[in-house]
């Protein structure tokens, strides 16, 4: 069993996500059923749309396609 499949996500897939945080190299941080993931240049709050570039056991990395307006907030997930 390689790494990746351990992981909710896949080298190649595409996400639209919103960045929670911000590492502690400047790498935005995003989550996709609960898996990290670490998205270079982006800030918190930012919504993009994301394609994953490297999945390792525990964590993520994805590069960003496009930055998107902010979809209307749904009040279950504010």
């Amino acid at each position: 069993m390689n790494e990746s499949e351990a992981a909710p996500v896949k080298p190649g897939e595409t996400y639209e996500v919103s960045i929670n945080a911000v590492g502690e190299k400047g790498d935005g941080i995003a989550r996709v059923r609960g898996f990290v993931l670490f998205v270079p240049g982006v800030k918190k709050g930012d919504y993009v749309k994301i394609k994953i570039s490297k999945v390792l056991k525990n964590v993520g990395f994805a590069e960003v396609l496009e930055k998107l307006e902010r979809p209307p907030q749904d009040s279950k997930y504010a």
